[in-house]
């Protein structure tokens, strides 16, 4: 259905970037920061892209599931945090909130973190080196995703995060996409180069474009854009990321706005908590997966005109606010007040970008030197999920 309308979507697109403005500029504080993350991360970059230099593309129609109700370039998820129900092992699966369910269905997910990571290792190393061998690499992957009809994905989520016996998918899969950002944002760095063609680069935008429409169209999208705790920032996030790649100022000035009036005054406890992540089963997590997301949306919508850094609502609550309250808890983990989280607590914290991103924009150096220090290539999966960021000099 995708390709039988995309010349229809191609002139969407056009139209759009005909009446939109260029999209904002983020404000990078700090270059110091920069370059002292850039020195710090060259050589894991280097070895990254070395790899990605060598891996094929593989994208979601490389596996399928017989419980998907979808096709074969259709986007399945089962929900992590659903098992069968041990009363009726045959009968809709029931929900145990922060323990993840190894057997569900994640294959479509793990190719498109794989492809994350194939995209910013190459556009990180692109960034440094400036060498257009690594964007012709991207390319291939980037065309098997968004362009070729036989390997194509969808530009939905339908059918993610599904429960067997309830639903063939929710609107909390959603988050699922978080792994496309670095993938935008990759297409952002590496459009200056001549080998990344203009026919290519529209195909990917219009894939965006339509993908981002869906979000703000479909009963999903909206569900989950309405959504209290983190999935809503993640909603938020992932469409000024690519709202940003398409250049559509409009989404982005709503972005903004939904930062200011929504996302920080209606999360954020006037401590800089998130009550809502607190009050989770794994509240450690949660509160730096939340964080990070609003700290990322700062970097992307942060402009010259529009400093969400700066910003601050009528009773105190701002993003400094909200790391200033974390900090202390990722520099001396043993201090934590709460409870530890059921799962994977032993796992975080890693090198979290709202450190580096805080640092670069208020010149903290205590935060610096706390993400210098931690861990910039996490092999457990669950924290690989949680962690959409993990290329943050294409950010920057």
């Amino acid at each position: 259905m995708f390709m039988n309308k995309l010349s229809c979507t191609i002139v969407a697109l056009v139209v759009c970037l005909t009446l939109t403005a260029k999209a904002t500029t983020p404000v990078h504080a700090n270059s110091d920061t920069y370059q002292k993350a850039e020195a710090l991360l060259k050589n894991q970059i280097m070895a990254e892209a070395a790899w990605a230099m060598q891996q094929k593309p593989v994208t979601i129609t490389a596996a399928s599931s017989a419980r998907s109700a979808g096709g074969l370039h259709d986007f399945f998820s089962e929900a992590d945090y659903f098992w069968p129900d041990p009363k009726n092992p045959d009968g809709p699966y029931i929900n145990r909130d922060g323990l993840t369910n190894p057997d569900n269905f994640v294959e479509h997910r793990k190719a498109m973190i794989r492809f994350s990571k194939i995209i910013g290792a190459l556009a990180s190393a692109y960034k440094i080196t400036h060498d257009d061998k690594y964007v012709k690499q991207a390319v291939v992957h980037l065309r098997a995703w968004f362009i070729n009809r036989e390997t194509l994905m969808n530009p939905n989520l339908e059918y993610s995060q599904a429960v067997k016996g309830l639903f063939t998918g929710r609107n909390y899969g959603i988050i699922d996409t978080i792994h496309l950002m670095e993938v935008a944002q990759g297409v952002i760095v590496m459009e200056k180069s001549a080998a990344l063609d203009p026919k290519t680069t529209e195909g990917i935008k219009s894939w965006f474009n339509a993908y981002t429409t869906w979000l703000n169209t479909s009963q999903k999208g909206l569900q989950e854009k309405n959504v209290k705790n983190n999935h809503t920032t993640c909603w938020t996030m992932q469409v000024a990321s690519f709202a940003k790649l398409c250049g559509n100022k409009a989404m982005l000035d709503s972005c903004t706005n939904r930062f200011k009036q929504v996302l920080l005054p209606n999360q954020m406890g006037l401590d800089g908590s998130f009550p809502l992540e607190l009050s989770r089963t794994k509240p450690y997590g949660y509160s730096i997966f939340n964080l990070d997301a609003m700290v990322t949306l700062c970097q992307i919508l942060s402009s010259s005109s529009q400093n969400l850094w700066a910003y601050e609502t009528a009773d105190g609550k701002s993003i400094k606010k909200g790391i200033a309250y974390l900090y202390p808890y990722i520099a001396d983990k043993s201090t934590w007040p709460l409870k530890a989280d059921v799962m994977y607590w032993d796992n975080w914290p890693v090198a979290q970008p709202f450190l580096l991103f805080g640092a670069a924009a208020y010149q903290n150096t205590d935060w610096y030197a706390a993400w210098a220090k931690l861990d910039h290539d996490p092999k457990v999966e669950e924290v690989i999920r949680n962690l959409p960021i993990r290329h943050p000099l294409i950010w920057m």
